[in-house]
């Protein structure tokens, strides 16, 4: 492994939000510097106005490409050279763009490898639907992890969106990524069901995705009901939480994890972390942005970054086979719980 610092990008977000106060904060730490070398894609003026405002006294140092960002210090990339108007708790047209343009460049240097993970300040979350795509939204915290089958959709059209076929590939995403990026040698994964007693969707959906998930050597157990299986704690039985759409995930998850959250993008090639958080345009200002979710966004980068080299290191160099191994039945146990079915008596 390289023998350096790594290099964390952070886009400064909604600039009328809690991006730059966060960040600040989370950099008051000296010992932030220890971890990673930190580039902020944003905007020194507007950076500068924030510090001034919430009476921050956190340095940081402007550069104009990432290149030229130096260890052990807070480096400020300027994104663009227009002048931004900073009026905390609006959300307006000018500080949306702000953002888009922070990540367009982020997204430029992200394919050119100037840096090595990236994590995103909040944004006001669109009106326009997300285009399908091959990831996994995850949320995390110490308690539980639980990723999306289906993200932003009415709940009138969630049922038509669940497919076996999309079940599995979330799935396998969800298992690849706790191996890979959190290290976890055979993850145990629960499905929720759809209803809140069983219905057409788990006989004839669900169902038959588990047992092709199962087929393929996966510790996948479900569908537990959603009601039951949070009240119950079934959830610490379990690496990973597969929920069917925002709510049943994103309720439970902001109710155990009262102190922080982070989300991430699974299932791509690059490591992406945000806060769980909005631009809390209704603080903005005041000095009370609380910047943990932001600093475990970071650690939690950090982390996957290493756990990356470590896991595809040996797979890069695999040593040659000295002879055939014969697989015992006892590989395929599972461990012990209560059956999906029971859950509906």
């Amino acid at each position: 492994m390289e023998d350096r610092k790594i290099r964390v990008a952070i886009t400064h977000g909604d600039t009328n939000g809690i991006g730059y106060e966060t960040i600040l904060k989370a950099f008051e730490d000296p010992m932030m510097f220890e971890l990673c070398t930190p580039i902020i894609y944003g905007a020194p003026k507007v950076a500068a106005f924030h510090r001034k405002a919430l009476n921050l006294e956190t340095q940081f140092s402007p550069i104009n490409q990432a290149e030229d960002a130096r260890d052990g210090r807070l480096n400020l990339l300027a994104t663009f050279d227009d002048e931004v108007k900073v009026e905390f708790g609006q959300s307006t047209e000018e500080s949306a763009e702000a953002a888009r343009k922070a990540m367009a460049r982020a997204k430029e240097d992200l394919i050119k490898h100037l840096y090595d993970v990236l994590v995103t300040a909040p944004v006001k979350p669109s009106n326009n639907r997300p285009k399908e795509d091959k990831s996994l939204t995850v949320m995390v915290s110490e308690i539980v992890r639980i990723g999306l089958v289906t993200t932003h959709l009415p709940l009138k059209e969630v049922p038509a969106a669940i497919t076996a076929e999309k079940i599995c590939e979330k799935a396998r995403i969800f298992h690849q990524s706790l191996k890979r990026d959190f290290r976890i040698s055979n993850p145990r994964i629960a499905i929720l069901a759809l209803n809140p007693q069983e219905g057409t969707e788990e006989k004839e959906i669900i169902r038959p995705a588990i047992d092709t998930i199962v087929k393929e050597g996966m510790q996948v157990f479900g569908p537990y009901v959603a009601d039951q299986f949070f009240g119950e704690n079934f959830y610490e039985q379990f690496d990973g939480v597969l929920a069917m759409y925002d709510d049943q995930g994103i309720v439970p998850f902001k109710t155990l994890a009262q102190e922080y959250g982070v989300k991430l993008k699974a299932g791509i090639s690059a490591i992406v972390t945000t806060p769980d958080q909005e631009p809390s345009f209704d603080i903005a200002g005041k000095g009370i942005a609380d910047e943990q979710s932001l600093r475990h966004a970071i650690y939690m980068a950090i982390d996957m970054y290493r756990h990356r080299q470590e896991y595809d290191e040996p797979l890069a160099h695999p040593l040659p086979k000295l002879y055939h191994e014969k697989r015992e039945d006892g590989d395929k146990a599972r461990f012990s719980l209560p059956r999906p079915k029971d859950q509906f008596k």
